[in-house]
């Protein structure tokens, strides 16, 4: 089956009871049993929900694995992974990555003993120098968030294997549609289905998608055992939301590139980041990993100005100022005072994430009513 026919159908089957083609949202809690144990599958929603369930093996279809989980969120689906580790345990991550993860590593899992490394990996060897015996887990973010770095996910599986290390990766900007990191080789992959997954900013949730059976046997003990699952509505939403990925990224990809070749060619635009352009340093990477090049683009205003910035994206008008991305809906974003501003601004800098930043999720509206808007907000 190919993607465009997974997303309406992959690992879907008709509801038993009246052959509704939609999964019926199951708002209940728990399930009747004929005897103690004797039950039809399920036994409790945070075990398990047959809406939810319905979107997991969604999940896993898309992505070409085996086993999906659904979480309340992908800071909750990034939380189960960190506790397949141990005091003493190390993670070497990708050094621009979502604040979110960024604040989950160093504020949460560090005070636990697990050391942290934030390696630029766009060049898959400097890992190496970063791997020792208690190397446990390799985070990828590709591409990055908020700089559209690109990190060869097939160089640094061939890393993870040859070390015995899980390697996990933040497929949120690219989703399934354009790359499918279990088929490079990674044993995890992440989304915040918030994002493009569910495409319509109506829902708060995480995913988990992997191959092997003892990986994901583990994780569906976290999951239960934590506890930080998503309800019936919110699956039934994200599952619509998959439906139409496939011709959602198509025109997120189509307008993403003319926003970036136009910011190229404004002259109040100091640099614009998005792996598209033959002159990013890992253009080609992009291009064999991925389909297109997606719909995100951060760039900067001349002078590294803050106020400048600021000032453009209260001028936005189609674009709404709004955390958040990957819906039908254009958004803009200051990444220094929003997304990540719980990273420190010395650590922000180093990896270009400067005052001056505008992070734009470009929608799927008429792209000359796009630029206008820009254009208006910028002179």
């Amino acid at each position: 089956m190919k993607f465009n026919t997974k997303t309406i159908h992959g690992g879907q089957t008709h509801d038993p009871a009246y052959g509704a083609v939609m999964p019926p949202i199951y708002q209940t809690s728990t399930y009747a049993q004929s005897t103690p144990g004797g039950h039809k599958g399920y036994e409790y929603s945070r075990t398990h929900n047959p809406t939810r369930s319905a979107l997991e093996n969604a999940f896993a279809s898309i992505e070409n694995g085996t086993y999906g989980l659904a979480f309340a969120s992908g800071l909750a689906a990034m939380d189960a992974v960190m506790k397949l580790l141990k005091p003493g345990d190390e993670v070497i991550s990708t050094n621009d990555l979502y604040g979110g993860s960024y604040r989950l590593f160093t504020k949460i899992f560090q005070d636990f003993g697990i050391k942290f490394h934030f390696v630029g990996m766009e060049k898959a060897s400097a890992i190496e120098d970063y791997v020792t015996s208690n190397t446990k887990l390799i985070w990828v973010e590709t591409p990055t968030n908020p700089m559209m770095n690109i990190i060869d996910i097939k160089a640094v599986s061939e890393i993870a294997r040859n070390h015995h290390i899980l390697l996990a990766v933040d497929n949120t900007f690219a989703t399934p549609y354009l790359q499918q990191p279990l088929d490079l080789g990674a044993d995890i992959v992440m989304h915040s289905a918030t994002k493009y997954l569910g495409g319509h900013s109506d829902v708060v949730m995480g995913a988990l998608i992997v191959k092997d059976k003892a990986l994901a046997d583990k994780l569906y003990f976290i999951q239960n055992a934590s506890g930080a699952v998503c309800g019936p509505q919110d699956s039934f939403l994200v599952l619509r939301g998959i439906k139409t990925l496939h011709v959602r990224m198509q025109r997120h990809c189509e307008n993403g590139k003319a926003i970036a070749e136009f910011l190229a060619s404004h002259p109040k635009v100091e640099k614009v980041y998005w792996p598209g352009f033959e002159n990013h340093p890992n253009h080609e990477v992009a291009k064999a990993q991925m389909k297109d090049f997606g719909g995100m683009v951060s760039f900067t205003t001349k002078n590294n100005n803050f106020s400048e910035a600021i000032k453009t994206v209260e001028k936005l008008k189609v674009f709404t100022l709004a955390e958040s991305l990957g819906g039908v809906e254009s958004l803009a974003g200051h990444p220094a005072s929003m997304t990540h501003a719980s990273i420190p601004k010395e650590e922000r800098e180093k990896t270009g994430v400067v005052d001056s930043l505008i992070r734009l999720s470009v929608g799927i509206e008429d792209i000359d009513d796009l630029i206008a808007d820009l254009k208006q907000a910028l002179e």
